[in-house]
């Protein structure tokens, strides 16, 4: 296939759309005066989404380390990978939980986690398993795992931002309040679909990318695509639940975790399931 996304230049336009909702809102509120405080937020939310982006999916799933006695076949997977892509071995964690997903975290190779769910350990044989760990370390490799969590932190602060302007009216009432009621409205709705546009944007474009370079990596884009066809039938029949800490972290794992319908299909920071396994099995037939 070897079709390239442009993910840099597409990362910093996002970002500086990101920069402008943020200081856009800035800008509104009371005429500019408190600028300064929602730039400090949006360094704020950078440096937390760059620091900790090691940890939030970890604490969310209440993932714990494990070793290679008692996950050899992880082990000896993430070790090749990783020799072959000339990269440092990640730390391994398992998920406690029957729904199959997995993901990686980490703000960059050396410092970055793999993480599998009991599910996916009793769900896909070794084959599948390898595509999606080598899917997930791609995911390392690129940086993704800085970007959406940064995006996330985004996200999540224009988000409280919008929610705190309704309730509190922009700082003033009357003539000094420039939001009014119709603008804290719109501020409510508009701001939190905006952040969410941005981090949907991010993570979809990087999941075809991860798909394609994990492919690249195993030599074996069919396993990805079957492990990807499974993964769609198990995360249906066990979602993970809709609670808000999950929520945050969603982008990170290779499947939707949620049971996804109507509008919340639309809003998936998934690309849907049967394009990625047309594009992988594409690429198995342009590799013969």
């Amino acid at each position: 296939m070897g079709k390239k996304y442009f993910n840099g230049l597409k990362t910093m336009g996002l970002f500086v759309v990101m920069w402008m909702v943020l200081l856009g809102i800035g800008t509104f509120v009371a005429g500019g005066q408190y600028l300064w405080l929602f730039a400090g937020f949006g360094l704020i939310g950078t440096f937390y989404g760059y620091w900790n982006s090691a940890n939030l999916a970890i604490r969310a799933m209440h993932a714990r380390p494990v070793t290679e006695v008692e996950q050899p076949a992880m082990y000896r997977i993430v070790r090749e990978l990783s020799r072959e892509a000339n990269q440092p071995m990640p730390a391994l964690y398992v998920s406690p939980t029957d729904a199959p997903n997995a993901f990686a975290t980490g703000r960059n190779p050396k410092n970055s986690a793999v993480c599998c769910t009991t599910g996916i350990l009793q769900l896909l044989d070794e084959r599948e398993l390898r595509g999606v760990l080598g899917h997930e370390l791609q995911h390392v490799y690129n940086r993704d795992i800085l970007i959406g969590a940064v995006a996330a932190a985004f996200a999540g602060i224009i988000t409280a931002i919008a929610q705190m302007l309704f309730w509190f009216g922009g700082g003033g009432n009357g003539r000094d309040n420039p939001l009014g009621p119709i603008g804290a409205l719109a501020m409510l709705f508009l701001a939190p679909i905006a952040a969410s546009l941005i981090r949907l944007a991010i993570s979809r474009t990087r999941e075809y990318d991860a798909d394609e370079d994990g492919a690249t990596l195993t030599g074996d884009p069919l396993a990805l695509a079957s492990a990807l066809r499974k993964l769609e039938q198990g995360t249906k029949a066990r979602p993970l639940p809709q609670d808000p800490q999950l929520e945050n972290v969603s982008h990170m794992f290779i499947a939707n975790p949620f049971r996804g319908e109507g509008l919340a299909k639309l809003f998936s920071t998934h690309p849907p399931m049967a394009e990625r396994i047309a594009r992988l099995e594409g690429m198995a037939r342009d590799n013969r």
